[in-house]
């Protein structure tokens, strides 16, 4: 399929198409505007948003709207970021209550600009919803701090039940997918968490379909082993839009079936692959079945 610049575009296969989801969708979508909260769902153009929102769910994303890297495959806008609102962590947790959450997934945008990435906002956050919804697990997606230890320890110190960092990648494509970050920093921080903490889950995510071969992923999968990784997703990369890094492939489900076992095989406790699959979609779902698979051990 050819675009309005000429350039030929890959048709989506049947096997992405999804349907908009509906039932809870305005609850979820009126808590968050009520709090004047983001999520990373509506503002990285999740495909699954409808199914989560409609399953009473989002993922929280911290430190406003605007990004401070230029991932050339990300929706979430990049300019001049907006002050931290110290009263956002009490916010999140009161939606949190309000939404009836066992598990809170909470995110934020690279706030490089701040001293500490925004370590201590995700630990005053965790906090706050230790308080209003002690019974929940609290899973945090972080950014990388710009490789500060002591950042990293802010968080850790709040004990998540899991500490989340995405690779998004393979290191090849680092230079035109994430060109302000550096994959060993975030392998580098995945081990320092564990390192610092053996009993919190780590994990980490990855999207197929940017140009990178079998033999890349594979390796990848072995590197988040030996970084201690417990938990690992795999997802096809959907171009959000024409400006953005363009779709080198649509993976066949079967070929995600193939990198589930490989990362098995690499020693990971837990894996989701598919083509929807994202870092926060079932989330709970995914750490129940670790803490299972740990017990079975």
């Amino acid at each position: 399929m050819r675009g309005t610049n000429g350039m030929e575009y890959l048709r989506k296969p049947e096997w992405l198409k999804v349907e908009k989801g509906r039932g809870q969708c305005g609850k979820v979508s009126r808590i968050l505007m009520n709090h004047q909260l983001n999520s990373v769902c509506s503002e990285a153009g999740c495909p699954n948003q409808g199914e989560c929102f409609q399953s009473g769910t989002a993922t929280f994303m911290l430190l406003g709207k605007f990004c401070t890297r230029n991932c050339t495959f990300c929706q979430i806008a990049k300019g001049n970021p907006e002050p931290a609102d110290e009263s956002e962590p009490d916010h999140v947790a009161e939606a949190a209550r309000e939404m009836g959450l066992t598990h809170v997934v909470i995110t934020s945008v690279t706030r490089d600009d701040l001293p500490d990435g925004g370590a201590g906002h995700f630990a005053r956050t965790i906090r706050a919803v230790r308080r209003e919804v002690p019974q929940a697990t609290i899973e945090v997606l972080i950014p990388d701090f710009n490789g500060d230890e002591a950042a990293l320890k802010t968080v850790m110190a709040e004990k998540p039940d899991i500490l989340n960092h995405n690779v998004e990648t393979v290191p090849e494509l680092y230079e035109k997918v994430r060109p302000k970050a550096i994959f060993e920093r975030s392998v580098e921080l995945l081990s320092r968490a564990k390192n610092m903490d053996k009993a919190i889950c780590t994990k980490s995510g990855f999207m197929v379909g940017l140009g990178e071969t079998d033999e890349q992923v594979f390796k990848l999968l072995e590197t988040l082993h030996q970084a201690g990784c417990d938990m690992v997703t795999i997802g096809q990369y959907l171009q959000p839009s024409r400006n953005h890094y363009q779709v080198k492939k649509y993976v066949h489900p079967d070929v995600f079936e193939r990198y589930r076992e490989s990362a098995y095989q690499a020693g990971i406790s837990c894996v989701a692959s598919g083509p929807l699959v994202r870092s926060s979609y079932h989330a709970q779902e995914d750490y129940l079945k670790l803490k299972q698979s740990l017990i079975q051990l």
